[in-house]
């Protein structure tokens, strides 16, 4: 039968014959999506580095770091 290469290959053709009027939409809502999430990611990562760090503490001689609540 077919591979899954050749089913794959099959499929995109088939939705772009049916959704070619649709397709520009749906991509720009892709792209929308994905720069919604890297935004997203971005916070996320900057308002990590804002928090203050748990100051380490010491146990019989050595340094250990602090469970984050």
């Amino acid at each position: 039968m077919f591979g899954i290469g050749e089913l794959t290959i099959l499929l995109l053709v088939i939705v772009a014959v049916l959704a070619v009027k649709r397709l520009p939409d749906l991509m720009r809502s892709a792209g929308k999506a994905a720069r919604i999430l890297k935004s997203e990611k971005q916070a996320l990562k900057d308002e990590a580095d804002d928090r203050p760090r748990p100051a380490p503490h010491v146990i019989r001689g050595e340094t250990t770091e602090r469970d984050a609540p």
